[in-house]
């Protein structure tokens, strides 16, 4: 398959054409970046733990279960059970088709970007939880586990498969952040994702993934997610 970049931003196009023809890092892509996602995992675990548990302790006052697991698409298109916390109401799916159902307007965008910027489906907790992007913090469980990386592209639903333009997804571990994430975040195409993905491929290295991790420390911070 090949990314139909026409289906996709200027800015998308822009991040596969300023990126340099040159080999990944080998030494860092064939375990270095394991490794590193490895420790800081470790790192961090004690700090994050706490903060988990507490938001968890919130979510569940409503008296249904704190976290969210769904499968999503990893290397070699190998499926896996993705954690977050929940952000959604109970009845999510079901609240979701009626609303397509009754909304034009939402279902265009809902095709077109796989997101709602109004979504009938997030608790009021919840547009908390995803704009300071903690609802991804139980991912850090995937990482570890080696179904995912610190770095990544963004993690593709199954039912998604068909819709993405490309191949350099399933050469890498999804991402709890990463190119697509921290450059337009919010305001792109599920096209697009294909563009950034080829662009994050050919650069992959200890230098890039850094710089992502400091983007996204200040897309976080603005809290712009939903």
């Amino acid at each position: 398959m090949t990314v139909h970049y026409s289906e996709t931003s200027e800015q998308a196009q822009r991040a596969v054409r300023v990126t340099p023809e040159r080999a990944s890092k080998k030494p860092y892509r064939n375990g270095g970046k394991r490794v590193l996602d490895i420790v800081i995992v470790l790192l961090t675990a004690p700090f994050v733990v706490p903060i988990i548990a507490i938001l968890a302790l919130l979510i569940a006052r409503d008296g249904a279960n704190p976290f969210y697991v769904q499968s999503r698409v990893g290397a070699q298109g190998k499926l896996y059970k993705m954690w977050k916390l929940r952000s959604m109401v109970v009845n999510a799916e079901s609240k979701l088709e009626a609303y397509l159902a009754s909304n034009a307007d939402a279902r265009a965008e809902w095709v077109r970007d796989q997101k709602l910027k109004s979504d009938p489906r997030i608790t009021r907790f919840g547009k908390l939880l995803r704009r300071s992007s903690m609802d991804e913090l139980p991912q850090l469980w995937n990482v570890l586990r080696g179904d995912m990386s610190l770095v990544g592209p963004r993690p593709m639903m199954p039912s998604q498969q068909a819709i993405y333009p490309g191949h350099d997804y399933y050469e890498l571990r999804p991402g709890i952040t990463g190119s697509w994430q921290v450059s337009e975040r919010n305001e792109s195409t599920f096209a697009d994702r294909a563009a950034f993905d080829t662009a994050y491929n050919k650069d992959l290295s200890l230098a890039h993934d850094t710089r992502i991790l400091a983007a996204t420390v200040r897309v976080v911070l603005k809290a712009t997610g939903y």
